[in-house]
C-alpha cells in the first residue's frame, strides 16, 4: 500500500502535473473523481464518463486517461476506444456518447462568455477579454465547466485566483 501511495504522489507532483490546485481536496490518493483534464478529453471525444464508472477504473488507469495525449485526431480517437474498451470491461455496457461541439465556448477568443460573466459577478470578480484571451484552453474549459448550472460551483473562485484573473 505504502508503495502506491509513493507511486500515486510521484505521478501528481511530477512535472507532469494534471490536475489545477482548486482539484487537490478530490485528487487525495485515489483521484476520486473526473479531473479537468479527463473531462476536457471526454468533451473532445464524445464521451460521458459517470462517476460510478470512473471510480471502477484502477488509480493506474485514472492517471493513465490523466496524462495520456491527445493532440491530433488519432491520439482523440485512440483515446476514445481506450476509454470504451474500459468501460465495457468495468460495466459489461458501451459508454454513453455526447455529441462533440465543433465550436465550443471555450475555444471563442473575441468575447467572454455570458456564463462566465454572470459566475464572476457572484463574487464580484470582473475580467478583460485580454485576461480571457491569454488563457490556455484547458483553463477557459475550466471556468466554464464550473461556471455551469447543476455543477457545484465552490472551486470557481478557487481557479479564478489560481489562474490569476483577480
Amino acid at each position: 500500500m505504502t508503495e502506491q501511495v509513493n507511486r500515486i504522489e510521484e505521478s501528481l507532483i511530477s512535472e507532469n502535473q494534471f490536475y489545477f490546485q482548486f482539484e487537490e481536496d478530490f485528487i487525495e490518493l485515489n483521484i476520486r473523481c473526473i479531473p479537468m483534464i479527463v473531462r476536457f478529453k471526454l468533451d473532445a471525444c464524445g464521451i460521458k464518463l459517470q462517476l460510478k464508472e470512473w471510480s471502477k477504473l484502477s488509480v493506474d488507469e485514472r492517471i493513465e486517461l490523466c496524462k495520456r495525449r491527445v493532440n491530433n485526431k488519432l491520439e482523440l480517437q485512440l483515446y476514445k476506444i481506450h476509454l470504451q474498451k474500459l468501460v465495457f470491461a468495468y460495466t459489461g455496457k458501451k459508454a454513453t456518447e455526447l455529441f462533440i461541439d465543433e465550436h465550443p465556448e471555450w475555444e471563442i477568443l473575441d468575447k467572454i462568455p455570458s456564463i462566465i460573466d454572470q459566475e464572476l459577478s457572484k463574487y464580484s470578480y470582473t475580467i478583460s477579454l485580454n485576461q480571457w484571451r491569454s488563457l490556455g484552453e484547458l483553463e477557459r474549459f475550466a471556468l466554464i465547466k464550473l461556471s455551469r448550472p447543476g455543477h457545484e460551483n465552490k472551486n470557481f473562485p478557487k481557479a479564478v485566483k489560481e489562474f490569476c484573473l483577480v
